[in-house]
C-alpha cells in the first residue's frame, strides 16, 4: 500500500523479471499491470474482489512442480500474490502492434479474472464461451490480441476461486471512447448493436457480480 502504482510497475518490468528470467525454465514471461499509461481507462475497472489485483504476470515454465524459486521472487516483490496453472489460446495473435522484448505493448489490455456460474457445467460454460462468444467478441469489439486463459487449478494455498482469466488488447482511444472499444467508430447505431449483442452474449457464460476487470500496460520480456 505504501508504494505508488509506478514504482510497483518499474519493479516488476526490472528487477522481479531480471530475477525470473534468470531462473533455469523460464521461456516466456509477460507482465500486465495498472499504470499512469492506463489511468484514462479508470472508468472500465470492475472490482468484485477484495483485495482487486493490480497486476497479471505470466510465465511459460517447463514445469509447474519446480515453481518454489519463482514463488520466492515474488513473496519478496510484493505482499500477496496468487497463482493458477491455465491453458492458454490465441483467437486473436497480434500480428498488429507486436513488441519486442522489453517493450510496452501498444493501447491497453484488458484483464478479466472470473468464475464460471453454478448454473453451467464445465462443458456448458466452454461451449457457450468458445463455441459462440469468441468470434462475436471479435466481431464487436476493436481488439487486435485475444487471449483465453481457462485454469486447471489453483498453485497457491486459498487462492480466490477463479476459473479464467481473459486478456484483450485494445487501441489506446479504447481506454475512453465506447465507439472505439466496441468497433463503431462515427457510427451510434453499430455502438447499440454490438454493445447489446455484447452484453447478452457474456450474460451467457458470466455472472457480472464473480467478474473483476483490470485496465493495464502490457510489457514483453521475453516472447
Amino acid at each position: 500500500d505504501a508504494q505508488s502504482a509506478e514504482a510497483f510497475s518499474a519493479a516488476l518490468r526490472g528487477p522481479v523479471a531480471e530475477q525470473l528470467l534468470a531462473q533455469s525454465g523460464v521461456r516466456k514471461l509477460r507482465v500486465s499491470v495498472a499504470d499512469a499509461d492506463v489511468a484514462p481507462a479508470a472508468r472500465l475497472r470492475q472490482g468484485n474482489s477484495r483485495p482487486m489485483l493490480d497486476a497479471l504476470v505470466s510465465l511459460w515454465v517447463d514445469s509447474s512442480v519446480y515453481r518454489a524459486p519463482l514463488e520466492a521472487i515474488l513473496t519478496d516483490a510484493c505482499p500477496r500474490f496468487h497463482g493458477y496453472l491455465v491453458t492458454e489460446s490465441e483467437p486473436l495473435v497480434n500480428t498488429a502492434h507486436p513488441a519486442r522484448d522489453g517493450e510496452r505493448v501498444y493501447g491497453m489490455n484488458q484483464v478479466v479474472c472470473l468464475q464460471k456460474p453454478p448454473r453451467l457445467s464445465t462443458e456448458d460454460w466452454l461451449r457457450v464461451w468458445h463455441g459462440s462468444h469468441t468470434q462475436l467478441a471479435l466481431e464487436t469489439q476493436s481488439t487486435f490480441c485475444y487471449r483465453q486463459n481457462v485454469v486447471a487449478r489453483a498453485l497457491t494455498y486459498a487462492a480466490p476461486a477463479c476459473d479464467a482469466i481473459i486478456e484483450e488488447n485494445f487501441p489506446p482511444e479504447a481506454m475512453t471512447s465506447q465507439h472505439v472499444f466496441y468497433d463503431a467508430v462515427g457510427d451510434d447505431a453499430r455502438l447499440q448493436r454490438n454493445q447489446k449483442a455484447m452484453m447478452e452474449s457474456c450474460a451467457r457464460f458470466i455472472d457480472f457480480d464473480r467478474i473483476d476487470v483490470l485496465p493495464t500496460s502490457e510489457y514483453v520480456l521475453r516472447g
